[in-house]
C-alpha cells in the first residue's frame, strides 16, 4: 500500500512538473516549426500503428530538452495516408495549401514516399522517412531531398555476398515476386555479386503463382537460392519447393528476415501443405534483416537504451501484442527520425543566424534554409535506440544487418554484418543437415573414356605376329624371285601386297593409343600416323591385288582377233597401276590434312550419379580423331575406296575360270579380294556407328584389318610355299591350274564346271569354223553351176573350168558339166 502511494505521488509530480514546464514554454514564447507526417494506420502496411507512438514519445523529449532546439518546439501535423498513394496525394495537398507552413514532410510506405519526395523538391521541402526500404528511392537525381532512418533492401545484399564469399559459393539462383522494390533490390543483388566474381546461373520471377518458377530452379540445379517476396508468398513458394524437394543437405535458402517468426506455421487457405511439410521444407534457410534495434546496451541521444524504449513504448502502446501491432519493428526507426530531424535542425540555428536567417522564417520558396537543413541532415551521426545513425550519400541510412537461421523450427542468431566498416561478426554456431555447407552447384568430375587395356594388348599380339608373317613372306618371295612359278606370279605386286599388309596392322597400334598413354598435344600426331597407315597400306595391299585381276580381266576377255596382241604383258604397265592408285591416296590425303587436319575432339556423354550419397555426378568423356568436316572427307574415301572394291568383286568374278601363266595366282588374288571388299564394307559403316563405344569401336575395326590381311597374306603366299616342297604342286601353279588340297576338296563341284565351260566354248569355236567352210563350199558350187549353164555371161568363169578338172576330177561326174568335160 505504501508502495502504490508512493508511485501516485511521483506520477503525480511528474504530471505537475510537465504542465509547469508546458507554462513556462509558453510564457517563454517559443516559435513552433511544424512537421507535416503521413503514418499508415491501415492498409497494406498499417505502420503507424505503432511509429506514431514511437514519433510522439521523441516529440516530447526533444521538447523537453534545454539543449537541442531551446527557442523552438516541434509540433507534429499528421494525417493517415493508409499506405495508399491516392490518398496520400490528396493528403500532401492538405499539408502544403493549409495553414502552418510544414518545415519537413514525414512519409511512411515507400510507395507514399515515392510520391510525396518526387513532389517535395517543387517547394524545396527535406522529405525524411522512417519505413520506405524501396531501393528506387536511393536516387539523388529524382529524389533530391530525401533521406530515411529505415535502411534501403538492397541492404541486405552486402550481407548477402559477404556470406557467399565465406561459404565459398560462387554461383547461386534467385526467384523474386514481381514487385518494384524486389526487383529493385535484385538489380542491385545483381551488380554486387558480379563485382564480387559471383554469377547469377538462374533467374526467376513471378507474379502470383511461383510453381513454374520453383521447377524451373529444379531443372537447372540451383543450389543456393535468394528469394525475394512477401510473407504470403513466402508459404506458396516453400509449398512448391516441398513438392519438387528443392531443400534439404543440397539446399541454401536465403530470405528476408521481417517475416513472423512462425510464418511457415500460419495456416494459409492458398496452399495444400500441412504445417509439418512446411516445416521441414524450411529448415535451415538463412534470413537477413535490418537491426532495427540496437543490441547493445549503450544511451545514445535520447537518454534511452533500446531497451527502456521498448518499455516506454509498451506502456504508451496500452498493452497491446506487439505482433499485432503494425510498425512495431519499424517504430524505433520512427523514434530516431524524429531525433535526427531535430538534432539536424539544432545543428542549422548557429549558421542561419551568421547569414542573417531563422528557421522561423522557412517558406516554400526560401533555398537557403532548405540548403542548411540538407548539409545538416547529410552529416547526422549519432547513436539511437535503433543503433548509430548515418545516411550515406543517396540518403539511405546505413546499420547493421542481423543473419538468422532457422533451427529446429526456431530463429537463431549466427551473427551480425555492419556494412559501413565491412565487418562481420560471427558466432560460430550456424548448423547444417549435411556435415557442413553445401556447394554451390553439383559438382561435376570430368572421366575420360579409355579403351580396355587387355582388349588392346590381345589385338597387338595378333596384329604384331601379322607383321612378323608378312615378313616371312616377303623374305620368302624376295629368297624365291628367280624361280619361274615366282616370276609368273608378278613377285613384286605381292611384295607390295605384303608390304601394305604389314603397314595395315602397324596401324592397329596407334588406333588403340589414346590419352591414357599420350598427352593430348601430342595426339594429333597418333591421329596422323591412324590415317596415313591405315590409307597407304590399303593402296599398297589391296591396290596391288586389284591390279592383278584388272590386266588379267582387260588381257584375256578380249575378242579371238585382238587376244593374241595383248598376250605380252608388260610388268612396268602392271607397277604404273599401283602408282596410280596410290599417288590418288597420298594426294587426297595431303590435301585432307592441308585444308582441313585432324585435331582431338572430346565427346560428352549424358552425366551419370556415382555409387553412394554423394553430391557429384560424373562426365564421361572421349577423345577422338576429327576434322571440321570429317563426314565429308570420309564420304569421298569411302566413295572411292568403296567403287574399288566393287570393281574387284566384279573382275574377280569375272576371270574366275581364265588359266593364264603371265599372273599365275589370280585366281588367289580373286578370293582375297572377296574376303577383303566383304570385310570393308562390314566394317567401315559399323564402326561409325560404334564410334562413341571406344572397346566396341576398336575390336571391330582393329580384327578386321587383322582377319582380312592375315587371309591375304595365307591366300597368296602359303601355296607358294608348299608349291616350293612340293613339285607336282608347282608343276600345278606353273599351268595356272594350281589350287590347295583344301580348294580341291571344298570346290570339287565348282573345277568340274570350269572344265566343261572351256570344252563348251571349244566346241563353239570348232562348229564356227566348219560352218564357214560349209558356206564356201556353197558359194563354189552355186558359181560352178552358173558357169556350167552358160560361162560366157561371166568372164570369171574360163578360168574357173580350166582349173577345177585339174584340182578336183570329181567335179566332172559331179555336175555333168559338157564345158568341164570339153575342157
Amino acid at each position: 500500500m505504501a508502495r502504490l502511494c508512493q508511485g501516485l505521488l511521483r506520477c503525480s509530480l511528474t504530471l505537475t512538473l510537465t504542465v509547469l514546464l508546458s507554462c513556462s514554454r509558453s510564457a517563454l514564447g517559443k516559435k513552433k516549426l511544424y512537421i507535416g507526417a503521413l503514418f499508415p494506420m491501415s492498409g497494406g502496411w498499417p505502420g503507424g500503428q505503432a511509429c506514431l507512438p514511437a514519433a510522439q514519445m521523441a516529440m516530447d523529449l526533444v521538447n523537453n530538452r534545454t539543449d537541442i532546439l531551446p527557442d523552438y518546439e516541434l509540433e507534429l501535423i499528421h494525417y493517415d495516408s493508409m499506405c495508399d498513394p491516392g490518398e496520400a496525394t490528396k493528403l500532401l495537398y492538405d499539408l502544403l495549401y493549409t495553414e502552418p507552413i510544414k518545415i519537413v514532410l514525414m512519409p511512411g510506405c515507400s510507395s507514399v514516399s515515392t510520391l510525396v519526395a518526387e513532389a517535395a523538391r517543387m517547394w524545396n521541402l527535406i522529405v525524411l522517412s522512417y519505413g520506405s526500404s524501396s531501393p528506387a528511392l536511393s536516387n539523388r537525381q529524382r529524389f533530391p531531398t530525401f533521406f530515411r532512418t529505415h535502411p534501403s533492401a538492397t541492404l541486405h545484399n552486402p550481407t548477402r555476398v559477404q556470406l557467399f564469399q565465406k561459404w565459398k559459393w560462387t554461383k547461386i539462383a534467385t526467384i523474386q515476386q514481381t514487385t518494384e522494390v524486389f526487383t529493385s533490390t535484385l538489380d542491385d543483388l545483381e551488380d554486387r555479386v558480379a563485382e564480387a566474381g559471383i554469377e547469377i546461373s538462374v533467374r526467376q520471377s513471378f507474379l502470383t503463382d511461383p510453381a513454374v518458377a520453383v521447377k524451373n530452379l529444379k531443372r537447372q540445379d540451383a543450389r543456393i537460392i535468394v528469394g525475394l517476396f512477401y510473407e504470403t508468398e513466402a508459404r506458396k513458394v516453400f509449398c512448391e519447393v516441398y513438392k519438387e524437394k528443392l531443400y534439404g543437405k543440397k539446399y541454401v535458402w536465403f530470405l528476408i528476415g521481417w517475416y513472423a517468426d512462425n510464418w511457415f506455421k500460419i495456416n494459409d487457405p492458398s496452399i495444400n501443405c500441412t504445417v509439418e511439410q512446411m516445416t521441414e521444407a524450411v529448415e535451415g534457410h538463412v534470413t537477413t534483416e535490418i537491426v532495427m534495434l540496437n543490441p547493445e546496451t549503450v544511451r545514445g541521444a535520447s537518454n534511452l537504451t533500446s531497451q527502456e524504449f521498448l518499455a516506454q513504448l509498451m506502456s504508451k502502446l496500452g498493452g497491446k501484442n506487439p505482433e499485432e501491432t503494425g510498425g512495431f519493428q519499424e517504430a524505433p526507426l520512427a523514434y530516431d527520425a524524429v531525433w535526427a530531424l531535430a538534432l539536424a535542425l539544432n545543428k542549422t540555428v548557429g549558421p542561419l543566424k551568421a547569414k542573417g536567417h531563422r528557421l522561423e522564417d522557412f517558406n516554400y520558396n526560401n533555398r537557403a534554409i532548405t540548403a542548411e537543413i540538407y548539409r545538416a541532415m547529410n552529416t547526422s551521426s549519432f547513436e539511437g535506440v535503433s543503433g548509430h545513425v548515418v545516411f550515406d550519400a543517396q540518403g539511405s541510412r546505413m546499420a547493421w544487418t542481423l543473419i538468422e537461421q532457422l533451427q529446429g523450427g526456431s530463429y537463431k542468431k549466427i551473427g551480425y554484418y555492419d556494412s559501413t566498416k565491412g565487418n562481420l561478426s560471427w558466432y560460430g554456431n550456424d548448423k547444417w543437415i549435411g556435415s557442413g555447407p553445401p556447394a554451390d552447384q553439383t559438382v561435376v568430375i570430368e572421366e575420360f573414356r579409355y579403351l580396355s587395356q587387355k582388349l588392346f594388348v590381345s589385338v597387338s599380339v595378333f596384329a604384331g605376329l601379322g607383321i612378323l608373317l608378312g615378313i616371312v613372306c616377303l623374305t620368302f618371295n624376295i629368297y624365291n624371285s628367280n624361280v619361274r612359278y615366282i616370276q609368273n606370279s608378278q613377285p613384286y605386286l605381292n611384295n607390295m601386297t605384303a608390304v601394305g599388309c604389314m603397314m595395315a596392322l602397324a596401324a592397329v597400334f596407334p588406333l588403340g593409343i589414346d590419352g591414357l598413354h599420350v598427352h593430348r598435344r601430342q595426339f594429333p600426331v597418333v591421329c596422323q600416323f591412324r590415317l596415313w597407315l591405315l590409307g597407304l597400306g590399303f593402296s599398297l595391299a589391296y591396290g596391288s591385288m586389284f591390279t592383278k585381276i584388272w590386266w588379267v580381266h582387260t588381257v584375256f576377255t578380249k575378242k579371238d582377233d585382238k587376244k593374241d596382241k595383248r598376250k605380252h604383258l608388260e610388268p612396268w604397265k602392271l607397277y604404273a597401276t599401283v602408282g596410280v592408285l596410290l599417288s590418288i591416296d597420298i594426294l587426297s590425303l595431303m590435301i585432307w590434312q592441308l585444308v582441313d587436319p585432324l585435331h582431338i575432339t572430346v565427346e560428352k556423354f549424358t552425366r551419370e550419379a556415382p555409387k553412394g550419397d554423394l553430391d557429384v555426378l560424373i562426365q564421361p568423356l572421349l577423345e577422338h580423331c576429327s576434322s571440321e568436316k570429317m563426314n565429308t572427307w570420309l564420304g569421298v574415301v569411302y566413295g572411292y575406296k568403296g567403287l574399288l572394291l566393287l570393281l574387284g568383286i566384279f573382275l574377280a568374278y569375272e576371270t574366275k575360270s581364265i588359266s593364264t601363266e603371265k599372273i599365275n595366282d589370280h585366281r588367289a588374288v580373286g578370293m582375297a579380294i572377296y574376303n577383303v571388299a566383304v570385310l570393308c564394307m562390314i566394317t567401315a559403316p559399323v564402326t561409325m556407328i560404334l564410334s562413341s563405344q571406344q572397346d566396341a569401336s576398336f575390336a571391330f575395326a582393329s580384327l578386321a584389318i587383322v582377319f582380312s590381311v592375315y587371309i591375304t597374306l595365307v591366300v597368296l603366299f602359303v601355296p607358294k610355299v608348299k608349291a616350293e616342297r612340293c613339285p607336282p604342286m608347282r608343276r600345278l601353279i606353273t599351268r595356272g591350274e594350281w589350287q590347295s588340297d583344301a580348294q580341291e576338296t571344298m570346290k570339287t563341284g565348282s573345277s568340274t564346271n570350269n572344265n566343261d565351260e572351256e570344252k563348251s566354248r571349244q566346241l563353239e569355236r570348232e562348229n564356227k569354223e566348219l560352218q564357214k567352210i560349209i558356206q564356201e563350199s556353197e558359194e563354189l558350187e552355186t558359181q560352178i553351176q552358173s558357169c556350167c549353164s552358160d560361162p560366157d555371161l561371166n568372164p570369171t568363169c574360163g578360168p574357173l573350168l580350166r582349173v577345177i578338172p585339174s584340182l578336183y576330177p570329181p567335179f566332172l561326174s559331179i555336175f555333168g558339166c559338157p564345158y568341164l568335160i570339153k575342157a
